[in-house]
């Protein structure tokens, strides 16, 4: 997926780069990349909202009960949070740029 929306923001920007005219298709195939980009987005964002969750409750319940069992589970689910924060970080930054980029080929 990173490579997919960044080649794509990549090749859009070289669009609106070049002097020639923006056609109605490129504008709609535009606006249905966003909307795939936004859905990518969105199930990122609860992917990554239940992981944080369920992490916090591992290690608060693995302070309070005092077991190293839950504590071990956080760690593991830390490992997993943080490239699902970067991905979506990325997804988010990306579709923003979609949408000015949208704004550009309009203005055309």
């Amino acid at each position: 997926m990173k490579e997919r929306i960044l080649k794509y923001t990549q090749e859009t920007d070289k669009i609106i780069d070049r002097k020639e005219n923006i056609t109605k298709e490129r504008i709609n195939y535009h606006l249905i990349q966003i909307q795939q980009f936004q859905h990518e987005r969105l199930i990122h964002l609860i992917v990554t909202t239940f992981v944080g969750t369920i992490g916090i409750l591992f290690l608060l319940f693995g302070l309070l009960l005092e077991n190293i069992g839950l504590l071990i589970i956080f760690i593991g689910l830390m490992c997993l949070f943080v490239p699902y924060i970067l991905h979506y970080y990325l997804l988010e930054n990306n579709v923003q740029k979609m949408y000015n980029q949208y704004d550009k080929l309009i203005q055309k």
